[in-house]
């Protein structure tokens, strides 16, 4: 007899399929992803899962990080000396691993974990500052990295001259015969022609997230030319018979007058700056790994990235002055011509690296133009229209071409190719640029989004210490843009556009 307590068996089913159910709904995340109708499946936002993770992103710093700039850096020991030179290597570090750890809380807002995402830096600055430090904060972050393309394509065609009058030299000897010194002329035109034209087939990588294995190439090349550095210096080094450097760095009266040690100084602090100027593209980073908590993976990959490129940076940058002493280079592989064949595999990895660094630094700018094109002609479809190509095979790939992508991407890249051949001294301004956007975008917006998000106190013991790591890092930045207007100003009197060297 059957009591109303007792349930059926097609009751039990029920029920148990019913709390089966429910429990399946329970433990699904909202981070799991949303598949579409195509079979892909979506991140809660409605866009493709994210599939990046603290290694790529570490990757993605790497390849930000460490560019052509670490060669520098004996230079700027040079003028600073050994107690001086280190310390305030170490010191960015330290204040661009602090304040990029501040930075990955922002990628959501207004919870760190849980909030809305902000795909790029500008959105971030909207939602946790104002509409107008957006604006501000938009220029500063795109002139930048506008700037730091143009330098890289002249960076890279610097390295390629390089080799060929590495090996013209290795051919006919360095001598001050003017038909052997004719020989070796070379411009970098024709170089920074051939990397505008690479760069237009890599510019159709859609974005960030399918851009990681030239983040990868990119990035052990530039551990293998550091590495050829570190070891060409210590060789030098352990030579001898020459000076190790000093205390003080160059000597005023003996190496440089009193004003070129102060504009010296102030521009190697510009080259430190600009060697951790990266924070202006770690949300875009972040917003290539999956969910959840990417600002713990982001976090993660922030220490992992500075401190590897920091030790490489201290390494190179002691054994090139340990190597030359205070007549450091600007560009420490361009005071080694043995062996030949090194120097030239050395030079040859910068230009690969800048191929790839070249990509994450206008990754931004191209998002940023396409997601504006969208939202300003939404009703129309010429930005979305493209081309599905396929090669023979059930299984084979297809390929999609974009016009409005192909076009534009190209027009960018055209544009900044030709400005690199008109002016050669881009550095130099680029040094401005860099100084510029170091304390903004590294320091004060970073801090500032902090102090809002966390309601910090006014006045109290992290508010005033927040403030002053911000004004200290302004005074520094604005030193290190006055030591590069002093260069643009020896630049234009001696270098001239398409003009051989």
């Amino acid at each position: 007899m059957e009591t109303g307590s007792e349930q059926t068996g097609s009751d039990r089913k029920l029920d148990h399929a019913h709390n089966g159910g429910e429990l399946e709904m329970q433990q699904k995340s909202p981070f799991d992803g949303i598949e579409s109708e195509s079979g892909k499946l979506l991140d809660e936002d409605g866009r493709p899962q994210r599939t990046g993770n603290s290694w790529t992103a570490t990757a993605h710093i790497i390849t930000a990080v460490i560019g052509s700039g670490v060669l520098s850096l004996s230079w700027s020991f040079a003028q600073m000396g050994w107690i001086a030179g280190p310390l305030i290597l170490f010191l960015f570090a330290l204040c661009t691993w602090y304040t990029s750890k501040l930075l990955a809380d922002c990628y959501r807002y207004p919870d760190p974990v849980t909030g809305k995402r902000n795909y790029i830096y500008m959105d971030a600055v909207r939602v946790n500052v104002s509409a107008r430090s957006h604006f501000f904060c938009g220029i500063m972050q795109y002139s930048n990295l506008v700037g730091t393309s143009v330098g890289y394509t002249i960076a890279t065609a610097t390295s390629a001259v390089a080799v060929q009058k590495s090996n013209c030299y290795h051919k006919n000897g360095i001598r001050t015969d003017s038909e052997v010194d004719g020989h070796c002329l070379a411009s970098t035109t024709s170089y920074i022609a051939i990397f505008g034209v690479i760069q237009i087939f890599l510019s159709q990588i859609p974005n960030f997230g399918e851009l990681w294995w030239l983040s990868y190439v990119a990035a052990i090349m530039s551990f293998t030319y550091a590495t050829i550095g570190l070891g060409l210096g210590i060789d030098k080094a352990a030579v001898g018979g020459h000076s190790y450097g000093s205390i003080s760095g160059v000597k005023i009266g003996r190496d440089v007058t009193e004003a070129q040690k102060v504009w010296d100084v102030f521009s190697a602090l510009g080259n430190m700056a600009f060697a951790y100027s990266f924070s202006m593209i770690l949300i875009e980073i972040e917003d290539t790994i999956r969910a959840p908590a990417e600002n713990r993976q982001m976090k993660r990959a922030t220490s992992w990235g500075v401190s590897v490129t920091t030790a490489f940076y201290m390494s190179v940058a002691i054994a090139g002055y340990l190597a030359f002493g205070d007549a450091a280079p600007g560009n420490l592989l361009t005071g080694f011509f043995t062996p030949y064949w090194l120097v030239d595999f050395a030079n040859v990895c910068i230009v690969i690296h800048l191929i790839g660094a070249y990509q994450v630094y206008t990754q931004p700018v191209y998002q940023f133009f396409e997601r504006w094109v969208s939202r300003r002609w939404k009703r129309r479809s010429f930005h979305s229209k493209a081309l599905i190509f396929k090669l023979p095979g059930k299984s084979s790939p297809r390929f999609e071409l974009n016009w409005f992508r192909l076009i534009w991407r190209s027009v960018y890249v055209v544009i900044t190719t030709i400005v690199a051949m008109l002016l050669p001294f881009f550095n130099s301004v680029l040094g401005i640029i860099g100084a510029l956007a170091f304390w903004p975008l590294t320091v004060y917006y970073p801090v500032v989004m902090y102090m809002n998000q966390h309601k910090v106190p006014r006045w109290s013991r992290t508010w005033i210490a927040l403030h002053s790591l911000s004004f200290i890092t302004f005074l520094v930045s604005a030193a290190g843009v006055i030591g590069s207007v002093a260069s643009i100003v020896t630049d234009l009197s001696e270098v001239k556009p398409f003009q051989k060297i």
